[in-house]
């Protein structure tokens, strides 16, 4: 798998590094499109294509240093997929890197999830995600993809989920109507990012699944819902966020490439370096 950029042998060197990308090519519990496990090669290559320089915060964030891990490739079992991701995301942190996790389905997150919680125990999630994924067990696993968040109650009870538009009545009693952002309440509510970034607390972790956004900004994922955010939207939230709390880590999950329309690609890899770019240029 190759590595994140068109970056020198230097700027990809794990030792020096400040950011480490992990990607986990996993597409065990997915129930409608496959092909997630192969997002993270597919926004790898897109990467290549990016200008490193980031407009908006008038800086290069590759020269902090940004490599690019071998992946995890568990894949016996989901349950087994998890605990190989928690020891990875461990070594990261405790070398010192920002991690950045790349899938691969939703379901890489718990992983994550459960290493981030256990060093930073006041952690905050926030949920970008179409899908509420409150369910406590389903398909006979709990740790499917559609019950990543309710694997991440277990673990802190400040979880904020924006952009929900799909959502089963099992799940209900798991979400806090307090903690939810729904798409459609979004488009009415001029301050809906002010109180968004209220309800977290100094140490975030930012999650986000791709089917966030409306399928007319990115239709490559695996289970697509009409009535989405649009990329500004979303970069507009997470700048506010990195700029009012500590960010400690990020994943980008659900890209599922289509190989003969590659925008969805390019927009996740952009993404990905955009919100490296304003991490690093706010601790500065």
């Amino acid at each position: 798998m190759r590595a994140f950029g068109d970056f020198t042998p230097e700027e990809i060197c794990y030792e020096r590094a400040a950011i480490a990308i992990l990607p986990v090519p996993y597409d065990g519990t997915s129930t409608w499109i496959k092909g997630a496990d192969r997002g993270p090669e597919a926004l790898l290559e897109a990467s290549y294509n990016l200008e490193f320089y980031d407009i908006e915060t008038r800086s290069e964030v590759f020269r902090r240093g940004i490599a690019t891990l071998g992946p995890v490739t568990e894949s016996s079992s989901p349950e087994a997929m998890a605990y190989a991701v928690e020891a990875r995301m461990r070594q990261i942190i405790e070398d010192g890197k920002f991690p950045v996790l790349i899938g691969g389905e939703h379901s890489v997150s718990i992983g994550a999830f459960r290493a981030m919680a256990q060093r930073y125990p006041g952690l905050s999630i926030l949920q970008l995600d179409a899908h509420s994924d409150m369910r406590d067990e389903y398909e006979g696993s709990a740790c499917n993809h559609a019950c990543v968040m309710a694997r991440a109650k277990e673990l802190t009870s400040s979880i904020t989920q924006v952009g929900i538009r799909s959502s089963a009545r099992e799940e209900q009693h798991n979400i806090d109507p307090e903690r939810i952002f729904y798409a459609h309440s979004i488009a009415e509510d001029s301050k809906w990012q002010e109180r968004v970034s209220e309800q977290l607390g100094n140490e975030v972790y930012i999650t986000i699944d791709l089917d966030v956004f409306d399928p007319a900004y990115l239709p490559s994922t695996g289970t697509p819902e009409p009535g989405g955010l649009n990329y500004r939207e979303v970069m507009g939230l997470l700048r506010r966020v990195i700029r009012e709390h500590r960010v400690v880590g990020i994943d980008v999950v659900e890209l599922c490439p289509n190989p003969t329309a590659k925008a969805s690609d390019f927009l996740a890899a952009k993404l990905v370096y955009q919100l490296l770019s304003e991490v690093f240029a706010h601790r500065e």
